[in-house]
């Protein structure tokens, strides 16, 4: 049974920072392991069978590290966009999307990117003090998108629904 949620991250492992959104999704898949609204996925990139993973959600979050993300990350909308030369190794959360529509004739869920700052990505290496800081603020951002209780009394908190198309959201803090 499928989640009303997704949260998709991906990247290496092996690879330093770029482990950053694995990592993130398997903070949040702890924190939210009783809640059954929620699915989390984790994979090494976006493949355009990815797509029907998105089918039936009431909306989606893309984890991923990024080089031009302002520190800790930051978040933003994604709507389907035509990619050139879609390939297996370099696909976006808009080609994604974009892959959905032409499979459906139907616009995705509601996606929005948290784009969590890296900043080495070699081969064999873990990731740095500076990413896993910025990891600690995306998880705690993408509880509150999420709506997942918080350490401070179990309260409730409500992420957005809708984010601009054309600025980032700032981290909250």
């Amino acid at each position: 049974m499928k989640g009303d949620v997704l949260v998709f991250g991906w990247g290496n492992l092996s690879r330093g920072d770029d482990a950053l959104g694995p990592l993130c999704v398997e903070r949040l898949r702890d924190a939210c392991a009783d809640t059954p609204r929620l699915q989390f996925l984790d994979d090494y990139q976006l493949q355009v069978e990815h797509a029907l993973d998105l089918v039936g959600r009431e909306r989606v979050l893309f984890v991923d590290a990024s080089l031009q993300a302002a520190a800790p990350f930051e978040t933003t909308r994604v709507t389907a966009s035509p990619q050139r030369g879609i390939s297996t190794h370099a696909l976006s959360p808009q080609g994604l999307l974009q892959v959905y529509r032409e499979l459906h004739g139907a616009d995705a869920p509601p996606s929005t990117l948290l784009a969590i700052r890296g900043e080495a990505f070699a081969l064999g290496t873990a990731p740095t003090p500076a990413a896993l800081r910025h990891l600690d603020a995306a998880v705690a951002w993408a509880l509150g998108w999420l709506g997942a209780p918080t350490a401070q009394g179990g309260a409730r908190l409500r992420g957005p629904t809708t984010l601009s198309l054309t600025e980032p959201l700032q981290p909250r803090g």
